[in-house]
């Protein structure tokens, strides 16, 4: 039996690489599945892709992102899971991070996730009725603290502040049965630019992970299924590592 069958999911960031797998996966374990992001060519190939619906959105504008959850919201008919993967990360060193690159993480990762998750939250509050078996669920997808490898200055802050969101979610949530966790890939190769991507550089990122090999989107989406399914029921305020061992070094 499909663990997702009949539950109704929307990803935000689900049109490509790891969101799009998250996609697939979900739609396999049987959920009806929406999809917000922001290139509109990659959202028209999702939805034909999973025969479902996706929708382009502006993270860093509230009115957008508020509007297009309100569509996606109705299509779905109700909402069970929000996954936000909204997904930026742009390498610089501490002496060389512009102002800007601080500014657009935290517009598109922790600002659009509180959003997406207040507005979620309420629809998944007024669906529910005392003897529901389906709890609400988030998931918010932040990067992995990995030892032994740069984490650039402003993309650390900003994964810890989508961990600490999820926390203070999952505390004023969690009475209304809505449990809130943030899932923490490794390292995906296909999520990275050009110059992360090469040959030298990919065998120095597998060195760190005792499994010797750097994450496949398949990883995180089964991860996210887990999340998205009745078996996470009692976690909540947690973050899982799908990171090859990589965050205990």
């Amino acid at each position: 039996m499909n663990r997702l069958s009949g539950r109704r999911v929307l990803v935000v960031g689900g049109a490509r690489g790891v969101g799009a797998a998250m996609v697939r996966a979900f739609t396999a374990d049987g959920a009806t599945v929406a999809v917000l992001a922001r290139h509109p060519d990659d959202v028209a190939r999702i939805a034909v892709e999973v025969d479902g619906r996706a929708w382009t959105v502006d993270l860093q504008d509230p009115t957008d992102v508020r509007e297009t959850m309100e569509k996606a919201i109705a299509h779905l008919g109700r909402i069970d899971v929000l996954v936000n993967n909204p997904g930026i990360a742009r390498f610089a060193s501490l002496l060389e991070v512009e102002p800007a690159d601080v500014v657009e993480p935290f517009a598109m990762q922790t600002r659009s996730m509180l959003l997406t998750t207040q507005i979620a939250a309420r629809a998944m509050i007024g669906f529910r009725t005392p003897s529901s078996d389906c709890p609400g669920k988030v998931i918010n997808v932040a990067g992995a603290s990995l030892a032994g490898d740069r984490a650039p200055a402003h993309y650390a802050a900003c994964r810890a502040a989508v961990m600490a969101l999820t926390t203070a979610a999952a505390h004023e949530l969690g009475p209304h049965g809505i449990t809130v966790n943030c899932l923490c890939p490794g390292v995906v190769p296909e999520e990275l630019d050009a110059a992360e991507r090469l040959p030298a550089r990919l065998a120095a990122l597998s060195a760190h992970s005792p499994l010797g090999r750097l994450a496949e989107p398949g990883d995180v989406a089964r991860a996210a299924v887990f999340l998205a399914s009745s078996d996470s029921d009692y976690l909540t305020g947690d973050a899982l590592n799908v990171a090859g061992g990589m965050a205990m070094r």
